[in-house]
């Protein structure tokens, strides 16, 4: 299965982050996955794309051409697509893959999860989507989709989008036994 990841190209985050990210890489190179991730040498997508090859996977990474001449590119992915903008490389992740894991990250992590929810909230998408909350850290965000819910700005059928996990194990779990979901129209 392509399974594309969403992570942190920080170098700077918690060791515990960083070995979630190993971890995780390790069981899609085991499992036999394909990783789709935003091809960069640096932080946690430099430690699952590592941690997947190592493992004997395979890694498909997506990168925008400014950053491939930055230097940033993990030069051992298996195939490396160079796109022209960042709209184009969540497009190409979105294209490639057939579910979806948000491990930590920053801005960019969260635009790629918000984006892929939308899709799948609008029936665009129907991939497995899998928070991977290492400790806690998506906590507060998911107290504030709780906001969503209870002030009505999102139904709450739409918690079906996506599933919550701690550990890299049970995320390859839920992915591999997903079945989809019957969701609603979005709008109320």
């Amino acid at each position: 299965m392509h399974i594309c990841v969403y992570c942190s190209s920080s170098s700077a985050v918690d060791e515990v982050y960083a070995q979630a990210a190993r971890e995780l890489g390790y069981l899609l190179g085991v499992r036999g996955h394909v990783l789709v991730y935003g091809g960069c040498d640096l932080g946690l997508m430099g430690e699952l794309g590592r941690a997947a090859k190592a493992a004997g996977g395979r890694v498909v990474g997506v990168i925008p051409r400014w950053l491939k001449d930055c230097g940033l590119a993990f030069r051992e992915a298996d195939e490396l697509l160079v796109v022209e903008s960042m709209a184009e490389r969540k497009a190409l992740m979105g294209e490639k893959a057939e579910a979806f894991i948000a491990l930590p990250g920053g801005f960019g992590t969260l635009d790629e999860l918000f984006q892929t929810m939308t899709l799948k909230q609008l029936g665009q998408l129907h991939g497995a989507i899998v928070l991977l909350n290492v400790a806690g850290f998506y906590d507060h965000l998911l107290a504030h989709f709780e906001r969503l819910y209870q002030q009505r700005f999102a139904k709450d059928e739409f918690r079906q989008l996506y599933h919550i996990v701690a550990h890299p194990v049970e995320a390859l779990e839920y992915i591999q036994s997903y079945t989809g979901a019957e969701l609603p129209r979005k709008w109320f």
